[in-house]
C-alpha cells in the first residue's frame, strides 16, 4: 500500500475521531473516559488497515 493510500486511510477515520469525539462526550454525560474508548477503538481500527 503506497502511502498516499495510507495518508487517505488515517484522514478518513480522522473525521470520526473529531465528531464521534463530540458525540459520545455528549451522550455519556460529558465523560472523558468514554471519549478515550471510544478514540482507542478508532485508532485501534485505523492502525489495522494502515498496517495491511
Amino acid at each position: 500500500m503506497d502511502i498516499s493510500r495510507k495518508l487517505g486511510i488515517l484522514v478518513f477515520l480522522g473525521v470520526p475521531a473529531v465528531i464521534g469525539g463530540g458525540i459520545t462526550y455528549a451522550l455519556f454525560g460529558d465523560s472523558y473516559p468514554a471519549v478515550f474508548i471510544y478514540e482507542f477503538f478508532l485508532l485501534l481500527t485505523a492502525g489495522i488497515f494502515v498496517s495491511r
